[in-house]
């Protein structure tokens, strides 16, 4: 199959899987974006997000929201995985080495949260 009927393939897929054709293009290949069922905007040919920046937005502010919301996704799942380690760990020094982790993540997770605002 060619590259082009693999690309019309994958937006069917999408439109199939519940995204929506959108009214923008994306910047790197011209290819249709997809809105996922999350809100986020999608290149189905270039596989990547895209974030869309209206004019007089500032694309720092934007990046700095996408950032901050991958760390925050990022220290949870590392939270999660640390409490499971606590439910079976035995070993006094391995459990206050675990708990001093465990704190630290919790204070830059409260830390990312507050420069997100939420």
């Amino acid at each position: 199959m060619s590259g082009r009927l693999k690309d019309i393939q994958s937006m069917a897929d999408m439109l199939k899987q519940g995204g929506t054709l959108t009214e923008f293009s994306c910047p790197a290949c011209a290819s249709p974006l997809f809105r996922l069922k999350s809100g986020q905007l999608w290149c189905v040919k270039c596989k990547k997000r895209v974030v869309v920046v209206k004019e007089g937005e500032q694309t720092i502010e934007k990046s700095d929201s996408v950032l901050l919301t991958s760390l925050e996704s990022t220290l949870l799942k590392k939270i999660e995985e640390i409490n499971t380690k606590i439910k079976e760990e035995k070993d006094p020094e391995q459990l206050q080495k675990l708990g001093a982790t465990l704190s630290a993540l919790l204070e830059n997770l409260e830390k990312t949260r507050k420069m997100k605002g939420t």
